[in-house]
């Protein structure tokens, strides 16, 4: 597979790829731990289909200590007894905030309580900015079609 385009090889995309990717680098400082970080961008890049996400998050969460177990069963969240309550709500937080457009209403109030019971504001907001930029970068890689499997842990 070839990339349709490079956008870091042209000067107005890469000085805004350079913004996100700071804003992404903001939001690692945060008090949300940085295991809920990567469960939340592994699991919006699945829904998404963006492999490049995909094989960066998994690789960078393996490299900070998350186990196989955990990371293989991302996608089946709900079924799996290996998170906690609170990565939970997160999960569900980022399914429902990257599927926007299949709810009439957005992200429920009934996800957003259950969010709220476990992440001060802080790391709330850190969710939410973390939601957005990962749907972000998947939505630049799937339409541009960036192929995976060559990220190194670290390399961003």
């Amino acid at each position: 597979m070839e990339a349709r385009l490079n956008p870091m090889g042209h000067q107005v995309p890469m000085k805004a790829l350079k913004h996100i990717i700071a804003a992404g680098k903001v939001l690692e400082e945060s008090t949300l731990p940085r295991a809920t970080q990567e469960l939340v961008k592994i699991r919006a890049s699945q829904i998404n289909g963006c492999s490049g996400c995909l094989d960066m998050h998994l690789k960078e969460a393996a490299a900070a200590g998350e186990t196989l177990i955990r990371l293989n069963l991302v996608a089946a969240w709900r079924e799996a007894t290996v998170y906690t309550d609170a990565e939970r709500a997160a999960l569900e937080l980022a399914e429902q905030g990257t599927r926007i457009a299949d709810a009439a209403g957005g992200v429920s109030d009934e996800a957003w309580a259950d969010a709220a019971k476990h992440y001060d504001e802080e790391q709330l907001s850190a969710l939410v900015m973390g939601i957005a930029i990962i749907n972000t970068f998947n939505r630049l890689n799937v339409i541009t079609q960036q192929p995976a499997g060559h990220y190194e842990v670290g390399q961003y």
